[in-house]
């Protein structure tokens, strides 16, 4: 799935300057206590600040870890370290266990004890804390100094930061830029390399709808999976797996609520949101609506319709390529309703509207005219540069990247330069390393799926990338076998040593530089995505960022400065937020409604046996025809499968805990929805919606369809019905006295 607040913000909210909407807004909860508390409080909010965000006590922040480098978000639900999140999260590690003989995909999985569970093969972190470093950057960056004086000088800076916080190496250190270089903040981290996969549902059940409910709502997927976070005998971390390692016993881990849900009840999300560019200019835009997004829909389409095909001819080729597969159609449908929602929102239109605004604010003042002069000539200049390239930098990724062979020949670089010197002891490493690789490389590979990739990407390299463009290499190539890209394929994939196993290590037993040097793959690795991608392109968006990179900052240190009294969120950077709003129904379009859940009545409506998207398992077939849902109905007896809230979330978020006002867990967060895919760039209130597994439907899946009570009797169950947004609630003292006087003055 898909994507703070500042000192100056927490004073406005102090002054009384109008609220920020809850439904958007990625906040650092290190700033709990300087948002609108008393707005969230009405909205139905029973926590205090310190038992969201707190440093010296156990608080909801230490419940929610970061998967690996931020891929998505995970919440502990129990005392001994079990952690939830989504399918589609933990879907490679369930692909790479997989077997014929033990295929987790088709039928799921379920540790009975913590001796069955698997090493997951990535690790979490927990946020110890986070510090506000901006007076320790910014002065020493000097107006006189250009863009990319700037940027090294900044990172110079954020090095020696980060080593003086992290001198005792116990933790993990990470300063990052906020609102476009204008403020910087420090993260500590806590990192467990030990993580098990403890049990996840068949795709039936967590890939539910497939690629045609994605981004979709009504939606009915169960999209979890449970893993287990290991420590030490002291209850540390340590950096891998280790038989005797144990549970870890967290800080604090999150009840599990299973009371009806309503419309208007408050929602919360914590988690880690991956990017955004919500002040991406007009130029922009029109170009990523323009060149870039269609290409990438266009040559991920072509790579699907091959990997299908394939898929369905064998079980073990379905479950080699069941990760490969989902990673390329969530983008390619991504960047469909991407562009289609900034062109019905007209978001080209407004926001060259804004930067319109702000050059008509500049011209009123000949200091702000000097300082910002030149923010929109660079946008303009940057973007038309930028336009001239951006075809053939995404096809050089999307295309001949995007082909195994080529980057596993990429990847072979450090090989080479080993084979290359005179030093004994460093080739026999580099070619024991390089086997290991190998062995992960044709271990999920199809010959017959990638050569049929190559011919088609090279295809259209050759077709839709200007000649004047192409590398001389690759014209040659092409003008060798004539156009005939089949022939093409079927003479380079049967000599090439990336494209068999057994070449592969015929090679490694007696390696030799000159034999990658000639190999038709190493060579188009090299031309197109080493001398093209990273040198010649590398070079010239380099100066063009610098160009954009200056704009950009300037650009949104003058937007603040134009609108005082708008709180304006930083885009996300894969460092955690928490976000609120409600859970909420919506009109999608015209005599259209949407109601705020789903049940599993439309699982049973959507099922179709002749489509594997739409299977339904017998058991839970049988489970839906008994009306068997033990306690996790709601009181009109409904099995809730799926809600949506108005929260603000984007990719990185997947897994992350949808919270009521208690701190108690009510879902899972997973997606968005199709009306509004246009949020990363442009939030759009009214239809903004995130997608989330209801908890009751996941304990429903664990107990009564997998009969891993277990589990269960892990997590602290909550039976109450959450607080919600029409229920009276606490609020500031000084909020009751002005309530008083204007009831006193009627």
């Amino acid at each position: 799935m898909k994507k703070i607040a500042l000192v100056f913000i927490a004073a406005l909210f102090l002054l009384g300057v109008p609220k920020v909407k809850a439904d958007e807004g990625m906040w650092l909860p290190m700033f709990v206590k300087r948002l609108n508390y008393v707005d969230m409080q009405k909205q139905g909010l029973q926590l205090t600040p310190e038992e969201i965000y707190s440093v010296n006590n156990s608080s909801l922040k230490d419940a929610i870890v970061r998967l690996g480098g931020g891929f998505c978000t995970g919440e502990i639900i129990s005392d001994k370290g079990l952690m939830l999140t989504n399918h589609h999260c933990g879907f490679g590690v369930i692909q790479e266990n997989s077997t014929k003989e033990n295929n987790y995909l088709r039928d799921g999985f379920w540790a009975k004890e913590n001796k069955d569970e698997i090493p997951a093969g990535f690790s979490v972190s927990f946020l110890v804390k986070m510090d506000d470093v901006t007076k320790d950057i910014i002065p020493f960056l000097g107006v006189e100094l250009t863009e990319a004086q700037r940027t090294a000088k900044a990172d110079s800076i954020i090095k020696v930061l980060e080593e003086k916080a992290g001198t005792d190496n116990e933790y993990d250190i990470q300063i990052k830029s906020f609102y476009n270089g204008n403020e910087y903040y420090l993260f500590v981290y806590e990192t467990f390399g030990d993580v098990r996969f403890v049990g996840a549902p068949p795709s039936s059940i967590g890939k539910y709808g497939g690629d045609t409910d994605n981004w979709m709502w009504p939606r009915h997927t169960g999209d979890f999976t449970l893993f287990r976070v290991y420590a030490d005998a002291d209850n540390k971390p340590t950096k891998e797996y280790k038989e005797d390692n144990r549970p870890y016993t967290p800080k604090h881990s999150l009840p599990v609520n299973i009371a009806d849900r309503r419309a208007g009840d408050y929602s919360m999300i914590f988690g880690y949101p991956g990017s955004t560019d919500r002040y991406l200019s007009s130029y922009g835009v029109e170009m990523a609506v323009n060149i870039q997004q269609p290409s990438i829909v266009k040559l991920r389409r072509q790579v699907l319709d091959i990997y299908e095909a394939e898929m369905a001819k064998d079980e073990q080729t379905y479950i080699n390529y069941a990760d490969k597969q989902a990673s390329v159609a969530n983008y390619w449908k991504y960047f469909q309703g991407q562009t289609a929602g900034l062109k019905r929102l007209k978001i080209y239109d407004k926001k060259k509207a804004e930067e319109d605004a702000f050059e008509a604010w500049i011209a009123k003042d000949s200091k702000k005219a000097e300082e910002y002069k030149n923010v929109i000539s660079n946008y303009d200049q940057g973007y038309q540069e930028l336009s001239k390239i951006i075809l053939k930098s995404t096809y050089d990724i999307e295309a001949i990247y995007r082909i195994e062979a080529v980057s596993f020949a990429w990847r072979s670089r450090g090989l080479l330069g080993a084979l290359s010197s005179d030093d004994e002891e460093k080739k026999a490493k580099a070619v024991e390393s390089f086997k290991a690789t190998a062995e992960k490389q044709f271990k999920e590979y199809s010959y017959a799926i990638d050569k049929q990739v190559f011919a088609a990407m090279v295809k259209a390299y050759a077709t839709d990338i200007p000649a004047d463009q192409q590398p001389k290499m690759f014209k040659d190539l092409v003008a060798k076998f004539k156009g005939d890209y089949a022939k093409m394929a079927d003479k380079i994939y049967s000599k090439s040593i990336y494209t068999s196993k057994e070449r592969m290590m015929k090679f490694l037993d007696k390696p030799k530089a000159s034999t990658i040097e000639k190999d038709p793959l190493y060579q188009l690795a090299k031309t197109i995505i080493l001398e093209d991608y990273v040198q010649t392109l590398g070079a010239q968006k380099k100066e063009i960022n610098e160009k954009l990179d200056n704009a950009g900052r300037l650009y949104l240190k003058g937007i603040r400065e134009m609108n005082p009294n708008h709180a304006y969120a930083p885009d996300a950077n894969s460092t955690m937020r928490v976000t609120y709003g409600s859970v909420k129904d919506y009109y999608p379009r015209d005599a259209v409604y949407y109601n705020y859940y789903t049940t599993i009545e439309g699982i049973m409506e959507k099922e179709d046996p002749k489509n594997p998207e739409f299977v339904v398992p017998a058991k839970l077939k049988e489970l839906y025809k008994a009306k068997d849902y033990g306690q996790y109905a709601n009181s009109k007896g409904e099995m809730i499968v799926n809600f949506i809230s108005n929260n603000d979330i984007t990719g990185g978020n997947s897994g992350s805990p949808v919270i009521n006002g208690r701190g108690e867990l009510i879902g899972t967060a997973f997606d968005g929805n199709w009306e509004a895919m246009s949020g990363d760039i442009a939030f759009e209130t009214e239809l903004q919606r995130t997608i989330s597994v209801d908890i009751r439907y996941t304990l429903f899946i664990i107990d009564k369809y997998a009969g891993a009570k277990h589990l269960i009797d892990e997590m602290k169950i909550i039976r109450e019905l959450s607080p919600n947004t029409t229920v009276e609630v606490p609020v500031k003292e000084e909020v009751k006295e002005e309530k008083a006087k204007e009831t006193k003055k009627k």
